[in-house]
């Protein structure tokens, strides 16, 4: 029987901690998330008579070895393969691809050498073996292990080169009470894997369901507690597939993998500027095209724009792939410095493709577009449109503005619209033009 001061209470949600029971959580509100938590026994932290640790030279410390997973897209999200004794947490949607996506890995480590397991405690031998036979990932190091019991499951490591377990929620500490999936048995089961992780060296995947509100189930412990957190997402009735780091201990989190689902598995996207722009060449009014920048890679982005006259007296605003908040402003901004007024027209913006611009360079493609739709003229097709728009009207210049021209100039594109600040030189056969303001920009792209 634990004592009274070696139990509290952790909520679920958000982590909060209390000494006594209480069925609505202070910190966030939620109502039924907090738990019972036994603490361990504490014992001491070093024998008597031991020597102290002793702090070692940093540069003496050599960076830990990569095993490359064989398909380009997620080592680009790593920041180059797998890491000896790290631990990451891959989320996402069920029937997103997360399994699908490991077994493949899974089938090119055993394929090139490395002598892989696959832990699965939600389906049967006979189910994943026919996924990875469909999947052309069946090899014969490849070893898969059916059971829920987390400890069984890492007494059968032996010389492994990359451990998959799926899923957290599924496992079961027998240390541990509770059923599978309770945010104590998801924190026991994720420590066990970390420790025998870290002490043996070897690579281990740990797949994470997701709840409706887009994060990953379980306590918020959990992605504290790993080295990287992947999140595989996309959209409905959509091939498509995107792949972002939310956290990475050992590279950037600014990178982004691309994938189409088909039967064979998921196989990366050639072309990504492909699923954003359809490279139409008839100029219609409202659209904007730009290069924004995913990581290290630059994709071209096609705003949308409708403004139409409204019957309410409240026009209304609606933004898809950016925020309304970035709407309303450079509606202000053109109708404060541009002379261009919206108040009776209902706005809509819409990103092709479902990118959720976030690069600041987007801001002159969104601002033309709206004034191309509200002034029903059209933009050149063959223009790309860089720079950032400020509050006084003024089009600020914006990161890796080369690699962005580069690449428009690859596309096909034949003029640009940059800031005047810019020092970048043009790609050659590309007609670029240096503005100060948005209004200055509108009257060389006829707009005004």
């Amino acid at each position: 029987m634990a004592k009274k001061n070696e139990v509290r209470y952790v909520c679920s949600e958000c982590g909060y901690v209390s000494l006594s029971p209480m069925g609505r959580c202070p910190g966030c509100g939620e109502w039924g998330t907090v738990e019972a938590e036994v603490l361990p026994i504490s014992t001491e932290a070093r024998k008597s008579g031991s020597s102290p640790l002793s702090p070692r030279s940093i540069l003496g410390l050599k960076p830990p070895k990569r095993l490359p997973s064989g398909i380009g897209e997620l080592d680009r999200v790593m920041g180059g393969g797998w890491v000896e004794g790290g631990v990451v947490l891959l989320g996402g949607q069920p029937g997103i691809g997360k399994s699908t996506l490991l077994l493949q890995v899974c089938g090119n480590l055993a394929r090139s050498g490395s002598k892989v397991l696959y832990v699965s405690g939600e389906e049967s031998a006979s189910q994943v073996a026919l996924r990875a036979s469909r999947l052309g990932a069946d090899s014969e190091g490849l070893e898969l292990l059916c059971i829920a019991d987390v400890e069984m499951a890492l007494e059968s490591l032996n010389d492994h080169g990359l451990v998959v377990i799926d899923s957290v929620q599924a496992m079961k500490d027998p240390g541990e009470g509770g059923w599978p999936g309770t945010p104590s048995q998801v924190r026991a089961t994720a420590q066990r894997c970390i420790d025998t992780a870290k002490s043996k060296g070897i690579p281990m995947v740990l797949v994470g369901h997701i709840t409706k509100e887009g994060r990953i189930a379980g306590p918020m412990l959990l992605e504290h507690m790993v080295d990287t957190v992947l999140l595989f997402s996309g959209d409905d009735g959509s091939p498509y597939r995107t792949l972002r780091a939310t956290k990475n201990r050992y590279g950037g989190t600014d990178e982004v993998g691309l994938f189409q689902m088909g039967e064979r598995g998921l196989t990366p996207v050639d072309d990504p500027s492909g699923l954003y722009w359809d490279r139409g060449d008839q100029s219609v009014p409202g659209v904007g095209l730009t290069v924004v920048m995913e990581g290290s890679r630059a994709l071209v982005a096609e705003v949308q724009a409708l403004a139409a006259s409204t019957n309410f007296a409240y026009p209304r605003r609606t933004a898809r792939g950016t925020s309304v908040n970035k709407l309303h402003l450079l509606l202000a901004v053109l109708q404060k410095r541009c002379g261009l007024t919206s108040s009776g027209l209902d706005v809509y913006v819409n990103v092709a493709g479902g990118m959720d611009l976030r690069d600041p360079g987007a801001d002159l493609a969104l601002a033309l577009s709206l004034a191309s739709s509200a002034m029903d003229r059209a933009l050149p097709s063959d223009c790309c449109l860089l720079g950032e728009v400020g509050l006084v009207g003024e089009i600020r210049p914006v990161g890796r503005t080369g690699q962005r021209l580069r690449e428009a100039a690859r596309l096909g594109f034949r003029s640009a619209v940059v800031s005047a600040r810019e020092k970048e030189e043009a790609p050659k056969g590309m007609d670029v033009m240096a503005v100060r303001s948005l209004a200055e920009a509108m009257a060389r792209l006829g707009l005004n």
